[in-house]
């Protein structure tokens, strides 16, 4: 890893720590009496936006230091930094195009708002295209990586059974019912596997990937010995 790419990781990771520890401090001072600290943070980790932050700054750290550690593998490995790239982008693209326009944060909270949903993204993407080594994924990868947002979609809508208390209005079973929950449910997962494979084509399309592609799928370039 270059240095330039290896101070971007640093960078990406340092803004998503921060955006959030930042977010939970909020959440904690706006929710501690009402209805008190452990359900502010359980409906914390229930948003996919700060999932998907987390999942990036651990990757990016795990980057940044090269972490030899078996959690430093996990994360290091090529299918886990693609799904990540596929989550924070679409955290990204729900909200420009679903709900920014829901409600309109200000001061402490506006930032952290841009942090989480453009800045962390951006960062990412960038890192991933240009310092995570290519031509390991998969066509089936996006099918994989479909069950953590399935896993989402699933705890969204048991915790929102017990609690009434859904955390995006695309999914809220109260006013949209059953059937216009996994509905909507269903179109996400869509843009999930869409996305995801448009994201396989440019891993295998960049420069580098060839290589690794011959490597790691000989079958699929044409390797007569695998015939």
């Amino acid at each position: 890893m270059t240095k330039s790419v290896r101070t971007l990781a640093r960078a990406t990771a340092l803004v998503a720590w921060i955006a959030v520890a930042w977010q939970y401090a909020l959440v904690l001072a706006m929710m501690w009496n009402d209805p008190g600290p452990w359900l502010a943070t359980l409906r914390f980790f229930s948003f996919f936006t700060l999932l998907s932050n987390l999942l990036v700054a651990l990757v990016a750290t795990c980057a940044a230091v090269e972490a030899r550690s078996g959690i430093g593998r996990f994360f290091s490995h090529a299918s886990v930094r693609g799904c990540v790239a596929l989550c924070i982008a679409v955290t990204g693209l729900v909200y420009f195009l679903l709900l920014r326009m829901t409600w309109a944060p200000t001061g402490a909270q506006w930032l952290v708002d841009k942090l989480l949903h453009y800045v962390t993204p951006v960062l990412y993407l960038g890192w991933w295209l240009a310092g995570a080594r290519h031509g390991g994924l998969r066509w089936s990868d996006p099918l994989r990586w479909l069950l953590f947002p399935a896993g989402f979609l699933g705890w969204t809508l048991l915790h929102g059974a017990l609690t009434h208390w859904y955390p995006y209005p695309f999914l809220d079973v109260d006013a949209l019912g059953y059937r216009g929950a996994l509905l909507d449910g269903v179109g996400i997962g869509v843009l999930f596997v869409g996305l995801g494979l448009v994201l396989v084509a440019v891993d295998r399309g960049l420069p580098g990937a060839s290589k690794h592609l011959d490597r790691r799928h000989p079958r699929e370039n044409g390797d007569p010995s695998c015939r």
